[in-house]
């Protein structure tokens, strides 16, 4: 399926959510976007600080690039500059992860984060987001091994750092994340409601459910969408992804879900 299918051409797409969502912590995400798919060379990525409907060079490359999978994120700035470096995903080597959510007090605990990355980490981050930082924690703690641990341990060291310095955490962790065969979403948060976030429902299921909906017919087993907010408003189509659970997509749809639990 080409990109635009559900950047731009859905009721509820990305792009219009960008503009105006109805379940974001903020009405308007203006402050940049950025694309990330896999291809043949492995994962590519498209930031730019222009808000996502501004952009033609978007419109362009989702109207041209298909792949099996991909994350899209639309900004809305908790307090790092608005700068293309501060964009998601973020990417290393095959991984690319998107952060919708926030570590609350970042300045306060910045250094003590930055300091338990090594030289080679610290020199690999490019911008001022807190999301970065987390993202270079989950590499540091065995991303590439078990990647829903490395993430709770990522999220941990944020809590733990923040009451260390008498803060009470309220991190906001709703998180999708990637090596180009599995896809991994998080829903989490410290304290209060967490970010929303949903998952699609069987293909099949839902062709049949709606048999007059054509986009759905295209749909293939095995193809899953993960949101932060639905594309659209159909019964059955999405199904909500609870508090402190993790859900793991694998190679062919295989869909898991495990609890999610930060430790410091």
């Amino acid at each position: 399926m080409l990109i635009d299918e559900l950047l731009f051409k859905t009721e509820h797409s990305l792009v219009a959510q960008s503009l105006h969502s109805t379940m974001g912590a903020e009405p308007t995400n203006g402050d940049g976007f950025g694309l990330g798919w896999y291809g043949t060379h492995g994962a590519g990525a498209y930031r730019s600080i222009q808000p996502a409907w501004n952009d033609r060079n978007l419109k362009h490359l989702a109207e041209h690039i298909e792949s099996p999978l991909y994350l899209a994120h639309v900004r809305a700035s908790s307090g790092a500059p608005v700068q293309e470096t501060n964009c998601h995903p973020f990417n290393h080597e095959e991984w690319l992860m998107v952060h919708n959510g926030l570590i609350n007090s970042f300045g306060a605990i910045k250094r003590d984060l930055i300091l338990q990355l090594d030289a080679e980490s610290v020199a690999g981050i490019e911008g001022s987001a807190d999301s970065e930082v987390l993202f270079h924690l989950a590499l540091a703690n065995g991303l590439s091994d078990e990647p829903v641990a490395a993430l709770e341990k990522a999220v941990g060291a944020a809590e733990r750092a923040l009451r260390e310095r008498g803060i009470e955490p309220e991190v906001q962790a709703s998180i999708g994340i990637s090596d180009g065969k599995t896809l991994w979403a998080v829903r989490y948060a410290s304290k209060g409601p967490a970010r929303t976030l949903f998952h699609s429902g069987d293909p099949d299921t839902l062709k049949k459910m709606h048999p007059d909906r054509a986009r759905l017919q295209e749909l293939k087993e095995g193809d899953t969408i993960v949101v932060s907010e639905p594309l659209v408003d159909l019964p059955g189509a999405w199904h909500e992804i609870d508090e402190g659970r993790a859900l793991v997509i694998g190679p062919g749809g295989a869909v898991d879900t495990r609890d999610f639990k930060p430790e410091a």
